[in-house]
């Protein structure tokens, strides 16, 4: 993991600073995941020697193998979540923004600046905080919570797989493939897809489909 353009702590402990970092913001089906972590100085070398960077430039081994790392080398780390109902309510901004403010207020442990994946502050959150592009390649607290986030969120979705057969949920994670578009022609939706995402997508039987246990 290359440095930024400029020091990702602002000249602080790295301990004094939480990242914070979502996944599955464009997915059709199920919440939006956030993860915040805070790593301390000694943490740093041993992640960053491991190979911690951005999620999505992991293989799902190499992320279920770091999620036990992060958590015993962190400070504090915690999970936060919003749901479909949530997204389609008060839209995919706000929604991210909650998850990342529920998965903050979880943590166990003080910090100075909160470091944000993106270019958007964020909303709500009124202590100091610096957003960063690519944060998630640039800066390891923002790198651990985006494997956080994606291994939580992807073992929810791979379990409600089970729920609602017949949209490979395990396969796309909710995401828009092909696949689960022609699910959704084919069977409606579900009470956890995300209406509001949907569109013009035609579909076959919209919101009639229940929970299949």
């Amino acid at each position: 993991m290359g440095p930024p353009e400029s020091d990702p702590w602002q000249g602080r402990d790295p301990g004094e600073c939480a990242g914070v970092d979502e996944v599955g913001r464009g997915c059709l089906f199920g919440p939006v995941f956030a993860a915040a972590v805070v790593l301390p100085a000694a943490a740093l070398k041993p992640l960053a020697g491991l190979g911690l960077t951005d999620s999505k430039k992991l293989t799902a081994r190499r992320r279920a193998a770091l999620v036990p790392v992060i958590q015993r080398l962190a400070a504090s780390w915690a999970l936060g979540q919003a749901s479909a109902a949530e997204i389609d309510r008060g839209g995919i901004r706000l929604a991210t923004e909650l998850a990342m403010v529920r998965a903050l207020q979880k943590l166990s442990c003080p910090f100075e600046l909160l470091l944000v994946d993106g270019v958007l502050p964020l909303r709500g959150w009124y202590g100091d905080q610096r957003t960063m592009v690519r944060g998630d390649s640039h800066c390891l607290a923002i790198a651990a919570a985006s494997v956080l986030a994606k291994q939580a969120r992807d073992a929810l979705i791979t379990a409600l797989a089970e729920r609602y057969p017949g949209y490979g949920l395990e396969r796309h994670a909710g995401y828009g493939t092909a696949l689960h578009r022609a699910a959704l022609q084919n069977l409606g939706t579900t009470p956890l897809h995300r209406h509001s995402f949907l569109g013009r997508l035609e579909l076959s039987a919209p919101g009639t489909r229940g929970d299949s246990r």
